[in-house]
């Protein structure tokens, strides 16, 4: 008798495993990359980047002064692609607040010494602070 209900054991154990083997998957290992790894971390600096830039005062002064509700802004930032993330802070980096204020500046400055030297050598008369008694 023992004999029997070590094999009916057996084969209830048997059958429960084969169950339980059909019944779950099989766990499927590969690789991951080092890109995608560095990717995902990439993305995430840059949504944390923009919600840095959101949760600044003016940031949101302006946001309001257009319409925008801050809340939703922020949801919709949590709500981007990596490939629109990537878009958005490329042309944050290749468009940063100010720019173009050097090249202005810099436009000036040439066009104020170019009007000041010929004021100087007496061709115009522009700056009424050159003496061209002088002369």
């Amino acid at each position: 008798m023992t004999r029997m209900c070590y094999r009916a054991f057996v084969a209830m154990l048997a059958s429960v495993f084969v169950a339980m083997s059909i019944w779950l998957p099989a766990a499927q290992a590969g690789m991951i990359g080092t890109d995608a790894v560095a990717g995902a971390d990439e993305v995430e600096v840059q949504r944390d980047e923009i919600l840095m830039l959101l949760e600044r005062e003016e940031v949101r002064e302006q946001l309001v002064a257009w319409g925008v509700d801050p809340a939703d802004a922020e949801a919709r930032v949590e709500a981007l692609t990596p490939a629109e993330l990537q878009a958005l802070s490329e042309r944050m980096e290749e468009d940063p607040a100010g720019a173009g204020v050097g090249s202005i500046v810099g436009a000036a400055l040439i066009i104020f010494l170019v009007l000041l030297i010929t004021d100087i050598l007496g061709y115009t008369s522009v700056f009424p602070f050159v003496d061209r008694t002088a002369q």
